[in-house]
């Protein structure tokens, strides 16, 4: 089966690229199509595979200034010749699912999120642009949303990485869409023994507004804890450390393993924002350790209140603090990690795979090619 894998672009490493990776695994012989690609930036399973890029590639520093080309990216997809290939799979949170795939060939979408700055973040983001690109952005994003809701009606089927995409998906695409939660690498973590865990919470991940660090951070303030940030860029560290006290600590950027160090030693995880599904805290989770989080977004999908950490209901600092002496009052180390181990093990790549597995055998393609008894067989 010859099978067209398209994803915005690769420029790094983050979690819709570990989807990517295993959409590969899944398709070892598959093509990846993208806008642009850093090699040097990519690992090694997705090196493996024939990378082909669209002609955003070939203009002046694409691999830097990609975004600011996102005005032609729709023409760049729609070039794109999928002529010989069985099943046609797009990567969404960027321009990826306007592809034309050729007559009677299914075109399944995994969707991380519709283009946010188009969407529900789009006065967020218009107000942290430059000036000259807050003077173009509605001119511009009123084309780009006319094609993003035209090219969805060009997708046979949907699926989402949380029941808070598929209401966007649903919001803003009037397409229904299969949930299937995004493959976490839970194997590479791991608990310690309890005489290891340290004082200190945690609040990991790019340091971007929505995330709202800067919630944890004012609580931290307030309550006198200990909270370790991790995660860049450098500019918004320096911006939070402005506000910060003593007792928050940053540390950037860090490699794998420093992450997993203190993943695994903290009291628990702060996760402040409202994510589409939100990795990080199924991350902590096998590691050992509850996680605390508002209660919106992908949260209330792996976050299970009471049992894997606590939700909070307003995205306020008052609420964060409550639920932190909430956890306080329960002793946050009688958590127990085996359990926070077996639960984080649902959003597995196995489960992954099963669910994209299920999704495929629902078009025309499993048929086809002799598939759909091995697949409607799947548990």
């Amino acid at each position: 089966m010859r099978v067209a894998i398209i994803h915005y672009w690769l420029v790094g490493m983050r979690g819709g690229e570990r989807v990517l990776e295993a959409l590969s695994r899944l398709f070892p012989t598959a093509d990846i199509y993208t806008h642009v690609v850093d090699r040097d930036r990519i690992s090694s399973t997705l090196a493996r595979h024939e990378i082909r890029t669209t002609f955003i590639a070939r203009l002046p520093r694409a691999a830097r200034l990609y975004k600011s080309y996102l005005p032609l990216m729709p023409m760049a997809l729609e070039e794109l010749d999928l002529t010989g290939y069985d099943l046609v799979i797009s990567s969404e949170a960027g321009p990826a699912k306007g592809v034309i795939a050729p007559p009677g060939v299914p075109h399944l979408c995994y969707c991380h999120s519709p283009m946010r700055y188009l969407w529900d973040h789009y006065h967020a983001y218009r107000g942290e642009a430059g000036p000259l690109a807050r003077l173009a952005a509605p001119m511009l994003t009123h084309r780009l949303r006319q094609w993003d809701v035209i090219s969805a009606a060009r997708v046979d089927r949907f699926l989402a990485n949380s029941s808070h995409v598929a209401s966007r998906i649903e919001k803003y695409w009037r397409r229904d869409a299969t949930v299937v939660h995004p493959p976490v690498a839970v194997n590479e973590f791991a608990p310690v023994p309890a005489r290891e865990i340290g004082d200190h919470y945690l609040c990991a991940g790019e340091l971007v507004p929505y995330k709202r660090v800067d919630l944890a951070v004012e609580a931290f303030n307030r309550l006198g804890r200990k909270l370790v940030v991790i995660g860049g860029p450098d500019t918004a560290v320096r911006a939070l450390k402005k506000t910060a006290r003593d007792n928050i600590t940053f540390l950037g950027r860090v490699p794998f393993e420093t992450l997993k160090h203190y993943m695994a030693r903290c009291r628990a995880l702060i996760f402040p924002g409202e994510e589409d599904f939100g990795i990080v805290p199924v991350e902590v989770m096998a590691s050992g350790r509850p996680v605390i989080a508002y209660g919106r977004g992908g949260a209330v999908e792996t976050v299970e209140d009471g049992v894997s950490g606590f939700l909070f209901g307003d995205q306020t600092v008052e609420s964060l603090i409550a639920a932190v002496e909430r956890l306080e009052g329960a002793d946050g180390r009688c958590f127990d990690p085996a359990a926070l181990v077996a639960h984080a093990r649902k959003f597995d790549e196995a489960e992954f795979r099963r669910g994209f597995l299920k999704a495929l055998a629902a078009t025309t393609v499993a048929p086809r090619l002799g598939l759909a008894p091995a697949l409607q067989a799947l548990p």
